[in-house]
C-alpha cells in the first residue's frame, strides 16, 4: 500500500504535472531536473535552475544558482527509460532536498510518473484540477 505524503501536500496541480511531463518529453533522451514549490499544500511550480547539466546518464543541478529566499519542497526529474524507480544517487538527493520528489519516465504520459518521500518510499499525490492566480514576483515574503 502506498503511503500518503505527511508534509501537508494535498496534491499536484494538473497543469504543473502536464508541464513536468512536457519538459521531460522535450528533454528526451537527456534527463531533466528541477525543484518543486507549493502553494496552500498543492505543488504548483517547477523551478529550473540556471546552469543545470543534463545528459542521457543524469542531470546535475547547481544549487548555488538558486536565488536566495526560494523555498522548495522537493525535486523532480526524468529518467529516459521506462523505469521510474529512484537510483542510489536519487535517494541521496531525496534525503537532502525536501520531502516530496517526482520521477517521470518514458513515454512521459499521465501513467509514467511516481512520487516519493525523502526516504525513497512511494507516496500517493492526487492530481488536482485547479487554477492559481498569477504569481506576484515582488512578494516580500519570498525574498
Amino acid at each position: 500500500m502506498k503511503k500518503v505524503s505527511k508534509k501537508g501536500i494535498k496534491g499536484i496541480a494538473k497543469s504543473t504535472l502536464f508541464l513536468i511531463l512536457e519538459i521531460s518529453k522535450s528533454s528526451y533522451p537527456n534527463e531533466f531536473s528541477g525543484l518543486l514549490k507549493e502553494k496552500d499544500g498543492i505543488i504548483n511550480e517547477v523551478i529550473l535552475i540556471p546552469g543545470t547539466y543534463s545528459s542521457t546518464k543524469g542531470a546535475l543541478m547547481n544549487f548555488y544558482n538558486l536565488p536566495i529566499g526560494i523555498r522548495t519542497i522537493g525535486t523532480v526529474h526524468s529518467h529516459p527509460s521506462r523505469i521510474y524507480a529512484p537510483s542510489d544517487t536519487d535517494l541521496v538527493l531525496f534525503r537532502k532536498k525536501g520531502s516530496v520528489h517526482i520521477i517521470t519516465s518514458y513515454p512521459y504520459d499521465t501513467r509514467s510518473w511516481q512520487s516519493y518521500n525523502s526516504n525513497g518510499e512511494e507516496i500517493t499525490i492526487s492530481v488536482i484540477d485547479i487554477e492559481f492566480d498569477e504569481p506576484e514576483y515582488r512578494d516580500d515574503k519570498e525574498w
